[in-house]
C-alpha cells in the first residue's frame, strides 16, 4: 500500500506522512454531537489494522471505480445501546487531488460539514452519504444493514466512516435452525 501511494511520480502523500501513520493505527471512534450525532465512542489505538485496495472499490460510486482507495477493515465496538454493533473503518485514496471522487464531489458543489474537520490532518469534510455516492456494495463488504453505512473525505482523501453491523449468529443457533 504504501509503495502504491508513493508511486506515479508523487513523493508527498496528500495530507502528510504524520496524518497517515495516525490513520493507520488510530481508530477515531467519535463524539456526541460530531460527525455521527449522538453516538459516543472513544477514540483508540488499533491492535492489528488491515488495509484493502478491493475492498476499497465496493465504496466507490460506478462512474469512479478507476480510484483507487485503500479501505481498512471495520474497527467492531460492539453493543453500543440503541445503535448495536458498530463498525469505524478508515480509508485513503492514491492521489485524491485528481480523482474522479473529488472531480464528482465539485461537481454536485457538494458542501463541507459546517462544524467538524478531519481528525488525521484536520482538512474539511464532504459528506458522502449526504451526496448520494455511497453504493449498496459498501454494505455488504462491511456486513452491515443496507444503508447504515456513511463516511466521510477530507480534502486530503483520508476516508472515516461508520457502519452499523449485521449480528453474527452463533454457530449452534445457525446449527438450530
Amino acid at each position: 500500500m504504501m509503495l502504491d501511494l508513493h508511486s506515479g511520480g508523487s513523493h508527498i502523500v496528500d495530507g502528510n506522512w504524520k496524518a497517515l501513520g495516525k490513520l493507520l493505527i488510530y481508530c477515531n471512534g467519535c463524539t456526541k454531537g460530531g460527525l455521527f450525532n449522538n453516538i459516543h465512542v472513544p477514540g483508540h489505538f488499533v491492535f492489528r489494522t488491515r488495509f484493502s485496495r478491493t475492498a476499497g472499490k465496493s465504496f466507490l460510486p460506478l462512474p469512479c471505480k478507476s480510484d483507487v482507495l485503500y479501505v481498512s477493515d471495520p474497527c467492531e465496538h460492539l453493543d453500543q445501546g440503541e445503535e448495536g454493533d458498530l463498525g469505524f473503518f478508515r480509508g485513503i485514496f492514491k492521489s485524491f487531488a485528481t480523482s474522479r471522487v473529488k472531480k464528482m464531489l465539485i461537481e454536485r458543489r457538494a458542501r463541507f460539514h459546517p462544524r467538524e474537520l478531519c481528525p488525521y490532518c484536520k482538512a474539511k469534510l464532504w459528506n458522502m452519504f449526504q451526496e448520494n455516492m455511497i453504493p449498496r456494495s459498501a454494505s455488504a463488504r462491511l456486513g452491515a444493514y443496507d444503508d447504515s453505512v456513511e463516511y466521510f473525505v477530507c480534502l486530503n482523501g483520508h476516508v472515516i466512516g461508520i457502519s452499523t453491523l449485521l449480528p453474527l449468529s452463533d454457530s449452534e443457533e445457525a446449527a438450530d435452525e
